[in-house]
Parts: structure tokens; C-alpha cells; sequence
């Protein structure tokens, strides 16, 4: 299986998985961890011996650039009762076999490179190896002191909270250049967004992800495209005024050619807005609370300090520190739907990373416990935003077990609880690397070069 899925990926550009679990650059263990994984969709595991056959047509077939899932196709078969692999397989993947053409990568640049702007780099770094739609191309950073980059290298290098960096970093001081696993990522100092020409170093047309936070309106942002070479902008923080909110999975539809400035929404409204949706589609929300239970973050104090926000100022890693968020009301810019139905509140605690949402809801109809978890599972296994959404249901998982994951949020099922049209769900994400595949993702598609999934996936309201 290891060659035929390395083949696949050099000569047709597709990305092979087991149930959206990847299998680009697995080991062999991988694979057969990816094969148990189908205990959760099908109450079995999935024998190697029903995937390779499937693996070996699909090598024969000229496919086009694509994210095969070969568990779904392989079950799907043996569901439709059918003898013919071949046929069943063109069939399922008619809109990709002979499609096969040479893809022109979108240039990318990181203004910024605090937390978010570093995961950015290294998810952009692995998506580039594994996709090669996109490429991280520049960093733009004021410069602070003559040890400048080699720092910046160092803290691409290490991570407290997400560990090394998987490959090799090297630095090329001379031409202000950090090297990572052949990446050449330009760092370019500059105190204004408006007076770079990246041009001067080859990058085109590139999609800049402001990750500073300083900006937030029309205006501000819109410097950034007075530079030569930009032609996007993407936030990585909520939007003022008349911008374009985003959560991927829900409204990036609304992503025009025209929309110059789209901003990613917050890592809350991000890990929320999902399960929202899924359960006012089926259930219905009258109106509800949302208590996110917070990582504290960089804008804190380490220790008691005058902090123009309130209780800010006080210890953030001995404190919980009660404060507002704006992640419920943001909820209805993606989710027009529900304007003014909820409340919200935050709680800074003293982790660093993963944090958790308590969606306190009132719904149309009343519900049972057991068939809410039922449903969110087959969401987070079949629908459409299984990347965005996944479930567990474990005794003994804690807030560290979700550092990496690249889901927008996971529900805790034996947290459920379930009270007549009373609901009330729990919701972890990793406000960092969670957040920061979400971003990607509508880098991704401002550049169109979102990879299409294969078979596809099901609406949450074709879930039965």
C-alpha cells in the first residue's frame, strides 16, 4: 500500500485517506491505526484486504488532482452490492479521471509571526509538500535587534506548547532568509504595510494573512493591498464595520473575487459556529449562553500590572480571570440565522493552549441524549464539516489531549446533557492550532486551490 499511495500522490496529485484520516507520508503503522479508526464509522475495523484493490485501480485509473477517501469508497462498494470495482470506481470519481494538469502554486505572505503567524508557517510548509497549491513565500516582521532572525528561526524551531518542528531550519543571514525543509521563506522588515514591493522578491499576486492583530477595518487593512504584489488579505482576528467574516465550512461560499479583505472570524466563534449550525438545522435554538473556558494569552499579564482591559492586569497564570467576548454575537455574522439569540462570556484560565465552550441551548424540540451524541458523531464522521467538527467520547481525555488537532472544535460526548428541549454541549478546540487550520483553509480558498474531496460528503441534514 505504502508505494501505490506514494505513486498517487507524485504522478497524479492525490492525496489518499482512511475516513479523512491521511495517509500521505504514513507509516505503515499508520495505516493500520487509519484501518481501526473505521470502528467508529462502521462498528468494525476495516480489513487491509478491502482497501488495497481499491488502491490498485485507483493507481491505473488517470486521475486529476484530488483527496480520495479510499475507507468511504471501499465501504460504498460493498454496500452497492456491486461486482465491478473499475466501473464503480468511474463512476464515483467521474469529475477527476483525465482532469490531470500542471498546478501553479499562490504565493503567501505572513505579516507577523507570533503564535498564530508560526503555526501558519508550518502548516503552509506541510500543505505546500502534500498539496502544492499554496507556498509560503515571505514573512514580514519589525526588526528588533541584530540577533533578529536567528530568534524568529528559533522559535519557528521549538514550540513550548506544540513541540520541534518537524524537519530541518536553517538560516541564511546574509540575504535575511530562514530555510525550512527547502522552504525559502524571505523575511522583510518593514514598519508600514503599504511600502513593501514584494515584487522585488518574485512574489505575485500573494494572499497576505495580517496575523498582527493591529488592523481590523476596511481601512486599516486596506494598506496592505497599496503594496506591489498583493492581491488578497486575510485576518486572523474577528473584522470591524462592513468586512467579510468567515468560518470555513459555513459561509466561506460567500468568498467573492470580489471580496479583497476577508477576515477569519476568532478562534471561538470558529470552534462554535459549526455545532451551532448542525444542531439548529435539526433541533432548531430558540436562544442560548456561550461560556468559553479560555487559555490565557499573550495580551495578559504574567504577573499583577495596570492593564487597560478590565481584570486583564492580574496574573494570568495564577488567576481565573472573568472577561467579555464577543464570540456569540460574532456567531450571527456567519450564521445570519441567529441574530440576537445569544449570550456570551469568557473565563481566562492558566493553561496555555486548548481551551472549551459551554453551549447552553434552548431548542425548538426536545431532545435525548443519546440520539444528540448519535447524530453529532455522524456529523464528525460523513457530513461536509467533518473537518470542522469531531467528536468524542472518552472518560478520561483532558484539555492537553487536544493540543494539534486540526479540527475547528470537538464535542465531548459524555459531557452531553440532555433535559427535555434543554441542551447543553461541551466543546473543546485548540484556540491555536485548531484556529490556524481554519485560516488556512480560506487561504486555500481565496487562491482556489482547495483540494476536492472524494466521494462526497454528505449535508448534516441528509444524516439520518
Amino acid at each position: 500500500m505504502l508505494p501505490l499511495i506514494g505513486r498517487l500522490h507524485r504522478n497524479n496529485d492525490v492525496v489518499v485517506s482512511i475516513f479523512g484520516r491521511l495517509l500521505v507520508g504514513a507509516t505503515d503503522i499508520d495505516i493500520i491505526k487509519a484501518h481501526r479508526y473505521a470502528r467508529r464509522v462502521a462498528d468494525r475495523e476495516m480489513p487491509l484486504a478491502q482497501t488495497l484493490p481499491v488502491l490498485k485501480e485507483l493507481g491505473e485509473m488517470n486521475l486529476g488532482t484530488a483527496s480520495i477517501d479510499v475507507g468511504r469508497l471501499a465501504t460504498g462498494f460493498e454496500k452497492s452490492g456491486g461486482t465491478d470495482l473499475r466501473a464503480y470506481l468511474e463512476e464515483e470519481l467521474a469529475e477527476v479521471v483525465g482532469t490531470h494538469s500542471e498546478t501553479y502554486p499562490t504565493d503567501v505572505v505572513l505579516y507577523g509571526f507570533g503564535r498564530i503567524g508560526r503555526l501558519l508557517a508550518r502548516i503552509l510548509i506541510k500543505r505546500e509538500a502534500t498539496y502544492g497549491g499554496v507556498r509560503l513565500r515571505a514573512v514580514v516582521v519589525r526588526k528588533n535587534g541584530e540577533d533578529d532572525l536567528v530568534k524568529r528561526a528559533s522559535l519557528l524551531r521549538r514550540d513550548s506548547v506544540h513541540g520541534a518542528f518537524d524537519g530541518t531550519i536553517t538560516v541564511d543571514k546574509d540575504n535575511d532568509v530562514i530555510w525550512a525543509n527547502g522552504t525559502k521563506i524571505q523575511v522583510i522588515y518593514s514598519n508600514s504595510p503599504a511600502e513593501v514591493d514584494y515584487t522585488a522578491y518574485g512574489i505575485n499576486d500573494a494572499v497576505v494573512v495580517d496575523n498582527t492583530g493591529r488592523w481590523r477595518d476596511r481601512e486599516g487593512l486596506s494598506q496592505h493591498l497599496e503594496s506591489k504584489g498583493v492581491a488578497r488579505v486575510v485576518l486572523t482576528a474577528p473584522g470591524k464595520g462592513d468586512l467579510l467574516n468567515v468560518v470555513y465550512g459555513i459561509n466561506h461560499d460567500k468568498i467573492t473575487d470580489d471580496e479583497k479583505i476577508i477576515t477569519a472570524a476568532s478562534c471561538t466563534t470558529n470552534g462554535i459556529t459549526p455545532v451551532l449550525k448542525v444542531l439548529n438545522d435539526r433541533y432548531g435554538v430558540q436562544h442560548g449562553h456561550v461560556e468559553t473556558v479560555h487559555s490565557f494569552t499573550n495580551d495578559q499579564n504574567l504577573i499583577d500590572n495596570f492593564h487597560k482591559g478590565s481584570r486583564r492586569g492580574r496574573a494570568a497564570g495564577l488567576n481565573m480571570v472573568l472577561t467579555e467576548t464577543g464570540a456569540a454575537k460574532a456567531v450571527s455574522k456567519a450564521l445570519p440565522e441567529f441574530e440576537g439569540k445569544l449570550t456570551g462570556n469568557a473565563i481566562r484560565v492558566p493553561t496555555p493552549d486548548v481551551s472549551m465552550a459551554v453551549l447552553n441551548l434552548t431548542l425548538d424540540t426536545e431532545v435525548d441524549r443519546d440520539e444528540v451524541n448519535n447524530f453529532l458523531r455522524k456529523v464528525s464522521l460523513h457530513s461536509n464539516l467533518r473537518q470542522q467538527i469531531s467528536y468524542i467520547h472518552s472518560p478520561e481525555v483532558v484539555s492537553t489531549d487536544f493540543v494539534g488537532t486540526t479540527h475547528a472544535g470537538i464535542v465531548d460526548g459524555l459531557a452531553t446533557i440532555a433535559s427535555g428541549n434543554h441542551l447543553v454541549v461541551y466543546v473543546w478546540y485548540d484556540n491555536e492550532f485548531g484556529y490556524s487550520n481554519q485560516v488556512i483553509r480560506i487561504v486555500e480558498e481565496v487562491a482556489g486551490a482547495r483540494p476536492q474531496i472524494y466521494p462526497r460528503r454528505l449535508e448534516s441534514t441528509e444524516l439520518k
